[in-house]
């Protein structure tokens, strides 16, 4: 009898515990205001760019945004020596609009010519014998 009376005991006394314990359950803040992220319009700007002549490597990127109209452009150097612009925009949902354009920074003098490797496979094999 004094064995089931400590089993309960004991059991109530884990229920009691358990109720008490913090639950980690989704739920909204009880302080916070009505105000969500989504009432707030999105509002910035950034510019970036990288020209690291050891390794001919320029490459950039510049955006704007007020609310749902998007601006901006990047640019990289391509390897043949052109340049790639890429200007777009974005008005509310009207999509992604880009415009692309090349741009022939290289002189015809500076460009080496390059000829593509060829690739030499013989059929003599060394198998053991």
């Amino acid at each position: 009898m004094n064995a089931k009376m400590i089993i309960v005991v004991l059991g109530l006394a884990a229920m009691a515990a358990a109720d008490s314990r913090e639950s980690f359950e989704y739920a909204p803040r009880r302080d916070s205001s009505e105000e969500s992220y989504e009432s707030s319009e999105a509002r910035y700007s950034f510019n970036w760019a990288v020209d690291h002549d050891p390794s001919s490597n320029e490459f950039g990127h510049q955006e704007s945004r007020d609310g749902d109209e998007t601006q901006g452009s990047y640019y990289v150097e391509l390897p043949d020596g052109r340049l790639q612009t890429v200007r777009y925009f974005v008005n509310g949902d009207s999509g992604y609009v880009a415009e692309v354009n090349h741009e022939d920074t290289s002189s015809a003098e500076s460009v080496e010519s390059y000829e593509r490797p060829r690739y030499r496979y013989s059929s003599d094999s060394n198998e053991s014998k």
